[in-house]
């Protein structure tokens, strides 16, 4: 009896001691302009149970603010990629929206009801924007200067045609070396930036490429790209570059026959891997893909890459395709239109990854492709209005661990034109059905426009709501909980972006709020 109990008392002391939280080493990898990534790398937890509260202050200041909680993220690893992909087990997220080149505490509060409990005060800054240095020297030039530029110079670029140029000398911390164009009439066939180093190239226009393989802390800024191939950073990547304010146009056309992964499209806007990275307020049109991940053997590690505000159409596969994200990769505040799939992630490893605010319209496959075993996905405050269904993930490849809450789906009725051979859906709300034990839907709003009201998640058809397992808040509404109300009848057309604002009293769903004015999408003034 006694070695019964011992054993027993073992046991039990066992299963207490793997399903509590021990702390481990916190880190912030890979700081951006406007947000600040945290890890912290736990032992135990088996239940998944744990949870650390946020909050951050600007140094010197008294006051805390709130932030998002750490997300759970569980030892795992990627299935049927090449590379399998292993991560670690942790609690893990991101400090939104701050300033750049500011210093930042953090306190992150771990709790665990099984036992666990930990409070660490960090610090951690945003990196400056990256512009001229203050004391920069500026002078002109012609092609003839281009390599002779030092670290600290801003070089104006006269009028012509430059050709084909490979710049060759790396600007230094503080000191970049900018090329500039006030004109845009510096005109380029490609731009070789591989290998470089704090290098800026602002306002010119390249009819070809930008190559931006193995960069670091390089810029390019309020150029206009015309090409089948826009910037591209193949391996070993583009590690801590700006994108921003540009005009990127492909050649590809807006025609059903050539959508999705297997069709007869090429080219890419923003093709890129490596970590770091902002790619923000960009008009992209026309391409494969608008803004992509490299996936496979072809990525090396995507972490902390944050896509913002910019303003994309005619993407024949993907929108954004953020497939192989490790972790706090932030896709915000996009608008996309006329897109065979908007936003991709397959898959995502580990996460959490961040898809936000972002509006969709027209598109004629899915809002969220979700595929390959995605893991860790946080699918947050979205706007969505497509013919077919409004939140359809069509995979035999359960993704799990995924968020998706207060979120705006419209669907509807469909024309039975298949694109490429793919359907936009039957014009469900909502059409999720394969999907993992540990996924939240909630406190999403949907509608059907033209067709009696009816979603799918999992196992459970609903011809109304609140539900029960899922969606316990969530709500049917209407076509016209929009201002504007306004539904792509006809997939096949082009549309402009409309305007996806809710009218007065509606709920607190979708990517904006309540008289909240529009984002600027696409480069700024």
């Amino acid at each position: 009896m006694l070695r019964s109990f011992l054993l027993l008392t073992s046991f039990t002391a066992l299963l207490q001691a793997t399903d509590s939280t021990t702390p481990g080493e916190i880190s912030t990898p890979f700081p951006t302009i406007n947000h600040l990534a945290v890890e912290w790398q736990i032992d135990g937890d088996d239940n998944l149970n744990a949870t650390c509260a946020v909050r951050y202050r600007q140094a010197g200041v008294v006051t805390w603010q709130d932030s998002m909680d750490l997300r759970r993220v569980p030892a795992s690893a990627s299935q049927e990629t090449k590379p399998i992909i292993t991560w670690t087990n942790r609690l893990s997220g991101s400090v939104f929206d701050l300033k750049p080149g500011t210093a930042y505490e953090i306190e992150l509060s771990l709790r665990d009801p099984d036992g666990g409990e930990a409070t660490r005060i960090i610090q951690a800054s945003t990196r400056p924007e990256p512009v001229a240095a203050k004391d920069a020297v500026i002078k002109s030039g012609t092609k003839a200067d281009l390599n002779s530029v030092k670290p600290g110079q801003v070089l104006l670029l006269e009028d012509g045609d430059y050709g084909a140029v490979r710049f060759t000398r790396d600007g230094e911390p503080g000191s970049p070396i900018v090329y500039r164009s006030t004109s845009g009439k510096a005109v380029f066939s490609e731009v070789g930036m591989t290998d470089r180093k704090w290098v800026y190239l602002e306002g010119v226009t390249v009819n070809g490429p930008v190559r931006m393989n193995n960069t670091d802390h390089c810029v390019v800024r309020r150029c206009r790209i015309n090409a089948q191939w826009g910037i591209k950073a193949y391996k070993p990547g583009m590690m801590n570059g700006c994108i921003e304010d540009n005009i990127i146009t492909g050649i590809q056309p807006w025609e059903p026959e050539i959508m999705g992964a297997s069709g007869d499209n090429d080219g890419e806007g923003i093709q890129f891997t490596g970590s770091g990275n902002v790619i923000r307020h960009n008009r992209v049109t026309g391409f494969r893909d608008c803004i992509s991940h490299m996936e496979d053997d072809g990525a090396v590690p995507q972490m902390c890459n944050d896509i913002l505000n910019n303003d994309i159409s005619t993407g024949l596969d993907d929108g954004i395709e953020a497939d192989f994200a490790l972790h706090n990769c932030r896709i915000l505040r996009n608008r996309l239109t006329n897109c065979f799939v908007g936003i991709s992630s397959q898959p995502g490893l580990g996460g959490p990854n961040y898809f936000m605010r972002n509006v969709m319209f027209n598109l004629t496959y899915s809002a969220f492709k979700l595929h390959r075993f995605s893991q860790g996905d946080v699918i947050l405050r979205n706007t969505v209005v497509k013919a077919g269904d409004g939140l359809g993930i069509y995979t035999s490849e359960p993704f799990d661990h995924a968020l998706i809450q207060h979120n705006l789906f419209i669907g509807g009725k469909a024309p039975t034109t298949k694109f490429n051979g793919f359907s936009l859906g039957r014009g469900r709300a909502v059409d999720v059905q394969r999907f993992g034990k540990h996924c939240v839907f909630d406190y999403n709003a949907y509608a059907t426009h033209g067709l009696p009201f009816e979603g799918k998640i999992g196992s459970w058809t609903f011809q109304k709501l609140p539900g029960k397992d899922f969606e316990a808040h969530g709500m049917e509404v209407a076509l016209d909980v929009l201002a504007n109300p306004v539904f792509p009848d006809d997939p096949m057309r082009l549309y402009e972006p409309p305007d996806l604002r809710l009218k007065g009293g509606s709920p607190d769903v979708g990517a904006y709020a309540d008289d909240e004015a529009l984002p600027i999408y696409g480069p700024r003034p």
